[in-house]
């Protein structure tokens, strides 16, 4: 139950974070954003049993420490495209290391791949790296040369909105190009990546 209660309200927080920026910058109070995520990640640090991640970790809080000391604006805004560009790598190293990443969602849904769906999800994994390297681009783009609304627009509703965008578009194409394809809801789909998609992360982590 902790552990679910933990995960909304991480998503509360990523989903609001370009908004409490933006607050934070109109009311000169930006450093609170990177502050909390530097406390966070150095609570997990120093909890980690793992030395590389504690490393890691302790690491990223004290970069995040000094930016929100003496960069407090251009750190909090370039904090999306952090995230942004981890997703890329994430999506991207799929690619030359294992199955692709779409591949590994497709495998726990099918007991076997039909024809031609590895070839789909190898394409479409490479969308979805080159989509959020695209996202990595606009928000480095708006953080130093936007005025903050662009910015907080951009990382609060338009990046989620093209995200859901692409997936409908996606899915639409998906019955054109297999016809005879036993396709899966979105349900179906979302359920799969909640229940499999720390274990992919994991394996993805450790390859």
């Amino acid at each position: 139950m902790a552990g679910v209660l933990r995960g909304i309200a991480g998503a509360i927080f990523f989903l609001g974070y370009p908004f409490l920026v933006y607050q934070g910058m109109e009311k000169g109070m930006v450093w609170f954003a990177p502050l909390l995520i530097s406390s966070v990640y150095l609570y997990q640090g120093f909890k980690s049993q793992d030395n590389r991640s504690r490393i890691n970790k302790i690491a990223v809080a004290v970069v995040l420490l000094v930016g929100a000391i003496f960069f407090q604006s251009i750190t909090a805004k370039l904090l999306p495209f952090a995230i942004q560009l981890m997703l890329m790598h994430f999506f991207g190293r799929t690619l030359f290391k294992g199955p692709p990443l779409v591949e590994r969602f497709v495998r726990m849904e099918f007991s076997e791949i039909p024809p031609g769906i590895a070839e789909y999800c190898r394409q479409l994994t490479w969308l979805w790296t080159g989509f959020f390297a695209f996202n990595a681009i606009m928000c480095v783009i708006l953080a130093f040369w936007a005025p903050n609304s662009w910015w907080a627009i951009y990382n609060g509703i338009l990046i989620f909105v093209l995200t859901g965008l692409l997936m409908v578009g996606e899915y639409i194409w998906r019955h054109f190009k297999f016809p005879d394809l036993d396709i899966p809801s979105p349900r179906s789909s979302a359920k799969n990546m909640i229940i499999n998609g720390r274990k992919i992360w994991l394996d993805v982590q450790n390859n």
